[in-house]
């Protein structure tokens, strides 16, 4: 049972972090784009929506967070021995 969990928590990463950040990121942009406002194709133009805009910028603020975060724990051991400091301390180990 211990390897079927492992590769359960290993398939539930792969699709949160696989599939999962790209579409929230598409999200966002789409929301984004849509709270721009603007001109469509068929002449109609649509007022700014600051709350679709706020909304995409919070979504690429969650992506870019979960980057980072990555980044830094996939780095910790390097920055521990560099540094002296653990730079995802949050995390459990």
């Amino acid at each position: 049972m211990n390897y079927l969990e492992a590769i359960l928590k290993v398939l539930a990463v792969g699709l949160v972090l696989g599939a999962g950040l790209p579409a929230i990121f598409a999200v966002g942009l789409v929301a984004f784009s849509k709270g721009s406002g603007g001109v469509g194709n068929d002449g109609a133009t649509t007022a700014p929506n600051p709350a679709l805009k706020v909304a995409g910028l919070l979504l690429f603020t969650l992506v870019a967070a979960v980057i980072v975060i990555a980044i830094l724990y996939i780095t910790k051991g390097t920055i521990q021995h560099h540094f002296g400091f653990n730079p995802v301390a949050f995390l459990p180990k």
